[in-house]
């Protein structure tokens, strides 16, 4: 069994409360009997379950789970006052991960957009074990975020700092955006001393990663491997056939010319792609 807590705002680090009157919400009637007889709540019994503390699932961005324990847990005045702690071992768990396995833990869809408390009979550690992914290993020459965080509306461009590919650059961003994505490289960005994290950053957050083999770019190269490693959707570009690196010439590609006609004819191209992988 574990406790299920959903809060609207999120949790804090270690100490929070909770409204007293979402308490045993989608509860099963056994269970609700069990840690609330004669009608009074068994704070006791309850402190010692593991507990999945959760925030609501909303927008468009990521909102992440945490398992822990209850330390203290007292009412008053309708408001339930919680001192808990997470569990170090056990990284965060993205709500997608969730709903893919809340079948197994019984939740229901519903339950992912309400604040409540509830118990539920399920194995939380067995099923979490099943499903859930480990803590990510760290590479020694970058860092990747942990937990992953993937931008579900972010394309990122992996092509030579050149500025012969600034039109084909214009092409990706204007595709993408009519998708309602949002193409970017990474000479747009600026957020480590070292330009090898800010490339590797953005390949790590982005839904679909499209590169440019025109020119054989040992860079380019580099960075499709990096997104094939991270598990993205990578769309390989080129101008020139043979400028495809033999490792990579089963995978299909999408040839182009580099100008005005060409790069019509490369939307055209992407539109199915891009349209398959965001389901539009």
């Amino acid at each position: 069994m574990f406790n299920l807590i959903v809060n609207g705002g999120g949790w804090a680090e270690s100490r929070d409360t909770f409204t007293l009157g979402r308490m045993l919400e989608y509860t099963s009637d056994d269970l609700v009997a069990r840690f609330k007889p004669n009608g009074v709540l068994d704070f006791e019994a309850i402190r010692s379950l593991p507990t999945l503390f959760m925030e609501e699932s909303w927008g468009s961005g990521q909102q992440y789970a945490r398992v822990g324990r209850i330390i203290e847990v007292s009412e008053s005045r309708g408001t339930i006052s919680l001192e808990y702690f997470y569990d170090p071992e056990i990284a965060p768990i993205s709500n997608e991960t969730l709903e893919r396995i809340a079948r197994e833990l019984d939740i229901a869809d519903f339950e992912f957009s309400r604040t409540h408390w509830a118990i539920k009979s399920q194995d939380l550690f067995r099923v979490l074990l099943r499903h859930a992914n480990p803590k990510r290993k760290q590479p020694k020459v970058f860092t990747l975020s942990d937990p992953e965080q993937i931008e579900p509306l972010l394309v990122s461009a992996m092509m030579p700092f050149s500025p012969q590919f600034n039109q084909v650059y214009s092409a990706l961003q204007q595709i993408s955006e009519q998708y309602g994505l949002k193409c970017r490289r990474a000479d747009d960005i600026w957020e480590n001393p070292a330009v090898m994290q800010d490339v590797v950053s953005l390949i790590d957050k982005s839904r679909i990663v499209i590169c440019d083999c025109t020119g054989r770019n040992p860079n380019v190269f580099y960075e499709a491997g990096i997104a094939h490693a991270l598990g993205r959707e990578v769309i390989l570009i080129t101008q020139v056939e043979s400028d495809i690196p033999f490792d990579l010439r089963h995978l299909r590609y999408v040839s182009y010319l580099n100008n005005g006609e060409g790069l019509r004819d490369l939307q055209l191209k992407l539109e199915q792609r891009i349209s398959s992988l965001v389901g539009a």
